[in-house]
């Protein structure tokens, strides 16, 4: 982009055409995946009182997301990103009929196994096509701001979203609920089309078998070492650092402020990670990100830690809002450096992989975490897990130099790689 493009671009990402239609669509969807995964688990187990079905629930929808991500990545550096997506939104709208008619006919708890099973191949393309789509939507100068504003949307999602799907399913049952699903995954579908493609390299048939294709983002990530750290940084330190697993134990049994402690305890992260999202779109910044990124990773292992050995309710309120602001800055950082590494033809891959490493993070962060406090207790496992993060960021930021040595988000860029090794 010329300097006469770049002096003409909008001052707020918000005016950017066609990033608020991309962000309003985004909230729709992110709104009826939220309510859809509270309801549903909701309704399977008051259908089976069985425990271990809540754990099918998850499983059912896990295990296709797991083995479709890469071909999915594949799929998305190939075609149409924007299309992709729809298409995608479309069978998640389908599930969403076919979980409606289940409700109201009383369809067996097998059916809705099987209907979750094609929601999760169908959410394995969401993440990687959403991530993809985004650069091709605002051009490089906006982009930081553009990836802040989305992660807000995500968090902000997540809190309200379940809120919402909850009062629905109690006015209404699970057919208002999946009703009201279904409504917004369409509603989605429709505004993504008022979405412009503007930057970015068009969408080619690449000259490979599906191995060497998927070999080959597996290679371009190992010989980036931006890249490779900060995927690891994130997948290792949430692992074994997070202590949202931790919170039922905590609420009931060291602060003692039952359900509603429990409640307030859930949002305070969300609620850091939702203002440090809003700050960070309207005043993006763009110097020592490098340092900056490990900086909000060590904030956030100290504040987990002050969480551990805290006993007084409003203190593990505060820390926990505090590592919510941290990891906001740090996914900021971490996803944007992402994009401006990655070229276009590769953005499918590698953002598959980050979904990937992210989901692996979470789902196996939120194992390690029950079973240290089942070995240790909660307070040392909680406490064990803030070490681990503290170590862990130390640890790559010997071993990533390079990483920790970027200045700005475009210093990461291929091109500016390139000229440095020149």
């Amino acid at each position: 982009m010329s300097v006469a493009d770049a002096s003409a671009l909008p001052d707020s990402v918000y005016r950017q055409p066609g990033f608020v239609p991309f962000l309003i669509s985004r909230v729709l969807a992110m709104f009826a995946v939220q309510i859809l995964a509270v309801v549903v688990a909701w309704q399977v187990y008051d259908m089976t009182r069985d425990p271990l079905s809540l754990a099918y629930v998850g499983l059912a929808q896990f295990v296709p997301m797991f083995l479709l991500l890469m071909p999915a990545g594949d799929l998305i550096d190939r075609y149409d990103r924007k299309r992709i997506l729809a298409l995608s939104w479309a069978l998640e709208a389908i599930c969403a009929a076919a979980l409606l008619w289940l409700s109201l006919s009383g369809g067996a708890v097998l059916s809705f196994y099987i209907v979750l099973v094609f929601y999760g191949c169908a959410r394995a393309f969401t993440g990687p096509a959403l991530s993809s789509l985004l650069p091709q939507i605002v051009p490089r100068e906006r982009l930081a701001a553009a990836i802040a504003a989305n992660s807000m949307i995500v968090r902000g999602s997540t809190i309200a979203g379940p809120v919402f799907g909850g009062g629905l399913y109690a006015m209404g049952g699970g057919g208002l609920t999946y009703a009201a699903c279904l409504l917004f995954f369409l509603a989605a579908i429709v505004l993504l089309q008022r979405v412009p493609v503007r930057y970015g390299e068009p969408m080619r048939a690449l000259e490979a078998t599906a191995w060497q294709r998927f070999t080959a983002g597996i290679r371009f990530i190992r010989s980036r070492p931006i890249i490779l750290g900060t995927i690891s940084l994130d997948l290792f330190a949430v692992l074994l650092g997070g202590v949202v697993a931790l919170l039922p134990i905590y609420a009931q049994e060291v602060l003692e402020v039952g359900p509603t402690g429990l409640g307030a305890l859930r949002s305070a992260m969300a609620l850091g990670e939702v203002m440090v999202g809003f700050y960070l779109s309207t005043r993006p910044f763009n110097r020592h990100v490098g340092m900056t990124m490990f900086i909000a990773v060590a904030v956030f292992g100290l504040a987990n830690m002050v969480f551990a050995l805290s006993s007084l309710f409003w203190l593990s309120f505060a820390a926990l809002f505090v590592a919510g602001g941290a990891d906001m800055v740090s996914m900021y950082i971490r996803s944007s450096l992402i994009q401006f590494s990655t070229p276009d033809a590769m953005r499918g891959r590698v953002n598959a992989v980050n979904m990937l490493f992210i989901g692996s993070s979470n789902e196996l962060g939120e194992f390690r975490a029950g079973t240290s406090a089942a070995w240790l207790g909660a307070v040392p496992a909680a406490l064990l897990g803030s070490f681990c993060t503290l170590a862990v960021t130390g640890g790559w930021m010997l071993g990533f130099r390079s990483l920790r040595q970027v200045d700005r988000f475009e210093d990461a860029s291929p091109e500016a790689q390139a000229s440095r090794a020149g």
